[in-house]
């Protein structure tokens, strides 16, 4: 049987000639890729794949000034990325945690549900914290910045406390309970075979989500509320407490315990 091997080289792609991106620039994000496949009959030079450049994030010219979102989308400014510990350790970049929080600067016109015409419901200077793979990355006025749906924010914090969250729309804060520590039988459990709790108390809700007529509909869950909800569901964060809180929307939560 062919088999194809494979190693890495730099591959880089310019899109210096491409005259329907005016305004984006090229970046220099590399990837790794690919030597002369053997034994399939394609093979490949190196020089075939020399200047091509792939990016992550769209990177806007310096020659605009302004970034204005549109319909229910808002503009925020990501948070920069701890590069080191409390104690002073510098983080390698593979150890940063991804942001998932920034100030909002620009909202767009709002939505229409029904026949209710409805404005964003947060302000520009706001500090806000989204849902970790949501938005398009754009370079802007030489800082990140987000451009995502009004509903993927998960809620605002006015303080640097995780805990202090104040969820938005349909989404439920909740502190999540302990891990197990020992087996029903008495045995000890390593971190890696404790099982995810999937339990929690809830420590604040949104206000709900709206309806054809653009009115809340209230939550069926309320703070101090004991909770299952899904497994994998959410947004994990880690409190200042060293406790664990999840956001997650209303949907996702399964019954409550009492």
């Amino acid at each position: 049987m062919a088999t194809a091997q494979l190693t890495a080289f730099s591959i880089s792609v310019s899109a210096r000639n491409l005259s329907s991106f005016e305004g984006l620039r090229a970046s220099n994000v590399k990837f790794a890729s690919f030597k002369p496949l053997v034994g399939v009959g394609l093979p490949l030079s190196r020089r075939s794949f020399q200047g091509l450049v792939v990016k992550a994030a769209t990177v806007v010219a310096p020659k605009y000034t302004s970034i204005t979102p549109l319909g229910d989308r808002v503009l925020v400014k990501i948070k920069t990325v701890e590069e080191k510990t409390e104690s002073g350790i510098l983080l390698p970049s593979s150890a940063q945690s991804k942001p998932q929080g920034g100030e909002v600067v620009a909202v767009g016109e709002g939505k229409t549900i029904g026949k209710a015409k409805l404005d964003i419901s947060v302000k520009t200077g706001t500090q806000v914290v989204y849902s970790k793979y949501a938005g398009t990355e754009v370079e802007f006025d030489g800082s990140s910045h987000l451009i995502l749906k009004e509903d993927d924010i998960v809620g605002i914090l006015e303080t640097d406390d995780i805990k202090d969250l104040k969820p938005l729309n349909d989404r439920v804060f909740i502190k999540v309970a302990e891990a197990e520590e020992k087996t029903a039988g008495g045995l000890l459990l390593t971190e890696a075979t404790k099982e995810k709790p999937s339990i929690g108390t809830v420590i604040a809700i949104g206000p709900g989500p709206l309806d054809e007529e653009g009115n809340r509909k209230a939550l069926s869950v309320s703070p101090g509320n004991t909770v299952l909800y899904s497994k994998y569901a959410g947004n994990d964060f880690k409190g200042s407490d060293g406790a664990i809180y999840i956001a997650l929307r209303a949907s996702d939560v399964m019954a409550i315990l009492s």
